[in-house]
């Protein structure tokens, strides 16, 4: 079977990604969060976001496990948005999308690079890796079900139906 994915038969990620993440604000918020902002005032202040949209959006990121809400260390009466396993999780993701934008947008701030901490070194284009790490294009690319995984895909051949199953 080709790279064609049965979108309406299969749990698809991409739906459950879409629906946790698939508004611009949710993305902002998260970036936000990944530059150590905790507090709600913080991501109003620099996102400029209407109180009662970032309060919802929040409060769906909350909701679906990518931030946590937790009482302020310091003063109990202020709450903080943390990133969960979840929403760390979410990091390759957001450092795609925000790579593709650089690539092919003009307006863009190239002032500031992303760099390995360690040897501040720029990090590499995210990119699909195989099993032995080669770097693959989406022409090498194929579903397979769970129990033929090992066996190679002819991307000329049926995609997906529910007798393959």
């Amino acid at each position: 079977m080709g790279i064609r994915e049965p979108l309406g038969e299969l749990g698809c990620g991409l739906s459950h990604a879409l629906e946790v993440m698939g508004e611009r604000w949710s993305f902002l918020i998260l970036r936000a969060a990944f530059n150590g902002l905790y507090h709600f005032e913080e991501f109003s202040e620099e996102l400029g976001i209407a109180r009662n949209i970032l309060s919802n959006r929040l409060g769906k990121l909350v909701e679906n496990g990518v931030l946590e809400r937790t009482p302020c260390e310091t003063d109990r009466r202020k709450v903080e948005y943390r990133l969960t396993e979840k929403g760390l999780g979410l990091l390759p993701a957001m450092l795609a999308l925000r790579q593709w934008g650089e690539t092919y947008s003009d307006t863009c701030n190239r002032d500031l690079v992303l760099v390995d901490c360690r040897d501040g070194q720029p990090v590499k284009q995210i990119g699909v890796r195989a099993h032995d790490d080669r770097e693959l294009g989406w022409h090498e690319l194929g579903w397979q079900m769970p129990d033929k995984i090992g066996t190679p895909v002819d991307r000329h051949s049926h995609a997906y139906t529910k007798e393959d199953a």
